[in-house]
């Protein structure tokens, strides 16, 4: 064989195994990536796994949202125990000042370095005054840019609107998360308000519904059609005489519209139905 036909062959024999290398650590890492994915599926059962995100249900109206390494905190409360598996938080997003949203011993109980507060002016008047200090306060209405993810405050509160009301107009925020073009609307404690029923390209909506507090499930219901969300999560969903029916909210919302998908999720533990 000839010199240079020689040096081709070795030359093309190298190249050909490199792609084949290649091509295996390929299928290798796909493989990885696969297995990866189902595990996280499995480990999350009870979570909402969206394409770069993950929503972990905590407990009555808090959840942990993920985003490419950013954690944001919604509500914390129950016990800083429960999100003891999760990172600190990036953001804590709090929707009014009742104990039950705003919890100063689960705050106290979770390391907070290195989070924002995002909160109505309700809420920043009753934080510690480290927190306060730590705090962006938005409006009804309003839109901030958060960190690289941009947060609207949606009005939350009671109908009809009395002096009395337990949620006043303006007094808490509703939030929507918009992840990536993903818009995600967390109620709050509201009623079937105006606002609500007037949103639009929700994907994710978490809507409470429970009395005397905020809605029956027949109100929420009715909201919920009015605006058309993709995919519907009851939570908040114990009250005062124990848990509205949420299996009977499924059923009026797709009987009417089957292209609103209602999913019921586990917020309340065994332990904690009592």
């Amino acid at each position: 064989m000839k010199p240079h036909i020689l040096i081709i062959a070795t030359l093309l024999l190298f190249i050909s195994c490199k792609e084949n290398r290649k091509n295996k650590q390929g299928d290798s890492q796909n493989t990885k990536l696969t297995e990866s994915n189902i595990e996280k599926q499995e480990a999350n059962a009870n979570s909402i796994v969206g394409d770069d995100f993950v929503i972990h249900p905590i407990f009555h109206a808090s959840m942990v949202i993920e985003h490419e390494g950013k954690t944001i905190y919604v509500d914390p409360y129950g016990g800083a125990e429960r999100y003891s598996t999760f990172k600190d938080p990036d953001i804590v997003l709090i929707t009014h000042a009742h104990q039950d949203h705003l919890n100063k011993e689960t705050l106290n109980g979770l390391n907070l370095d290195n989070a924002v507060f995002v909160v109505p002016n309700s809420v920043k008047e009753e934080l510690d005054n480290a927190y306060q200090k730590k705090s962006i306060v938005i409006n009804n209405h309003e839109e901030k840019d958060i960190k690289g993810i941009e947060i609207e405050a949606i009005p939350m509160y009671n109908l009809p609107e009395t002096k009395e009301s337990r949620h006043k107009k303006g007094w808490g925020n509703g939030y929507i998360v918009d992840i990536d073009g993903e818009r995600i609307y967390i109620s709050g404690d509201t009623e079937d308000i105006p606002e609500m029923r007037h949103l639009k390209n929700i994907d994710i909506a978490f809507v409470c519904m429970n009395l005397p507090y905020t809605m029956t499930i027949e109100q929420a219901a009715s909201a919920v059609l009015d605006f058309k969300p993709d995919n519907v999560y009851p939570f908040h969903f114990r009250g005062k005489n124990g848990f509205s029916d949420v299996a009977e909210f499924k059923q009026t919302v797709e009987s009417k519209n089957p292209e609103i998908k209602i999913i019921i999720k586990d917020w309340y533990p065994e332990t904690d139905r009592n």
